[in-house]
């Protein structure tokens, strides 16, 4: 089986990949984690699929443009003269900085130690148990959340879930993941914390896609065009029924079940690479 998936086409290959981000970069389950993992079993790594990933990854934001592209009209429109769409555009800049900041002095390192299969896996593991422990204080201790809405943040509020997005530059932690239940801990509602971090992507992937781009610029060349689309258009719209999908979901539904979707996925990654059942490449 996995000696077929390797000998894909590489245009197959990006429809699979660009599939796979739609549907994983706004549930807390990590899209990154889920791009190494069948990357290593189509034999697409390298540095040259690093920069495919940022760019699908733009895809699945293109999405949340769309979808959101009234009220993201609405803000832009209302900067010169609306308090509230200048607070809301000041929140997202300030939630984006931590991450930014620690991704450029740290990333190369951590794509170095950490974007291999085996510690995604134990991120997995690791994430599912701070979801589950979340989830149950949640329902033990019921604390109502004082943000109803992503209009009634503060800037600390921001810089909180900015905080806590940081930890999403661990691959396997999930970006989605970190920024809803982190906004959840600090007093956001599940909506509003969900919302935030749709907003939050925007900045967060079009920076990652220039840095990424122009870092590896060398790599590119003309030829690489039709992966690079095929990858981005499969990204936009499963990301876009992921996003449609997601936002009706959260109104009456909790992350418990995406928690132990990570820890048993993490496991039998675990299992299957020390058994060597799977040869995960690096």
């Amino acid at each position: 089986m996995f000696e077929i998936l390797y000998a894909l086409p590489l245009l197959a290959k990006a429809v699979i990949l660009g599939v796979v981000e739609g549907l994983t970069e706004f549930l807390p389950i990590s899209s990154t984690g889920h791009l190494i993992l069948a990357g290593s079993l189509l034999g697409f790594s390298g540095e040259k699929e690093k920069l495919f990933h940022v760019a699908i990854q733009t895809g699945a934001m293109f999405s949340v443009l769309w979808y959101y592209r009234q009220r993201i009209g609405a803000v832009l429109r209302g900067l010169p003269s609306d308090p509230g769409a200048r607070r809301f555009t000041f929140n997202v800049a300030v939630a984006f900085v931590p991450a930014a900041v620690l991704g450029v002095a740290f990333g190369g390192h951590i794509k170095r130690v950490l974007f291999h299969p085996v510690p995604v896996a134990a991120a997995f593991i690791v994430g599912g148990l701070v979801i589950l422990w979340v989830e149950l204080r949640q329902r033990r201790f019921g604390h109502a959340p004082h943000v109803h809405s992503v209009d009634e943040m503060t800037t600390l509020d921001a810089l909180k879930v900015g905080f806590a997005q940081a930890f999403a530059l661990i691959p396997g932690t999930s970006r989605s993941g970190a920024t809803i239940i982190g906004g959840m801990l600090f007093g956001l509602s599940r909506r509003a914390a969900t919302e935030f971090s749709f907003f939050l992507a925007i900045p967060t992937l079009i920076g990652a896609g220039i840095y990424d781009s122009w870092k590896y610029r060398e790599l590119l060349g003309a030829a690489d065009l039709p992966l690079f689309g095929v990858g981005l258009a499969f990204a936009f719209f499963s990301a876009l029924a992921c996003v449609h999908w997601l936002i009706r979901y959260v109104a009456s539904h909790d992350f418990v079940p995406f928690a132990w979707y990570r820890i048993a996925f993490g496991v039998i990654v675990l299992v299957t690479a020390w058994t060597g059942a799977v040869q995960w490449s690096a």
